[in-house]
């Protein structure tokens, strides 16, 4: 898959490539509530349509981000599993659930109640990213 990019700037470099609102969701919900499959991310409360998820899963998988793999118990379901560099956006999510509590809240009401501060995100980030690899590593073996 082409990468393309708008300019030397690396937020925006980054940007280009998983800065869209579907590949962050897939992440989230493989990060925080553990989704592996297609049907799983299609079942989020977002919506996405199938054929913008399909492409994201393969753009995640052409970048690294996530691993697509069978079971052994199940040769026919694809699963995906966040790889290290995927499991390195737990800062940048953590960081963007804080911000959208603080400004964002005002604005949707219905917002999920956020228990994450400040003052123990480092903790929170540590916590995610190994429940997470503990997550992993029971699906593989």
């Amino acid at each position: 898959m082409e990468k393309k990019f708008r300019s030397s700037c690396l937020i925006a470099s980054a940007l280009d490539l998983i800065g869209d609102k579907w590949s962050l969701l897939i992440v989230r919900d493989m990060l925080l509530h553990h989704k592996k499959t297609f049907k799983e991310f299609a079942s989020s409360d977002e919506k996405v349509a199938t054929n913008l998820l399909s492409s994201r899963l393969k753009l995640l998988e052409s970048l690294q981000v996530i691993s697509k793999r069978k079971l052994n118990n199940n040769k026919k379901e694809n699963i995906y599993l966040l790889t290290e560099k995927g499991i390195d956006l737990a800062p940048l999510i953590m960081e963007l659930v804080l911000w959208s509590d603080k400004y964002i809240r005002e604005y949707n009401e219905k917002m999920n109640q956020n228990k994450a501060r400040a003052n123990n995100k480092a903790s929170i980030i540590q916590d995610t990213q190994k429940r997470y690899k503990e997550f992993s590593r029971q699906i593989v073996n």
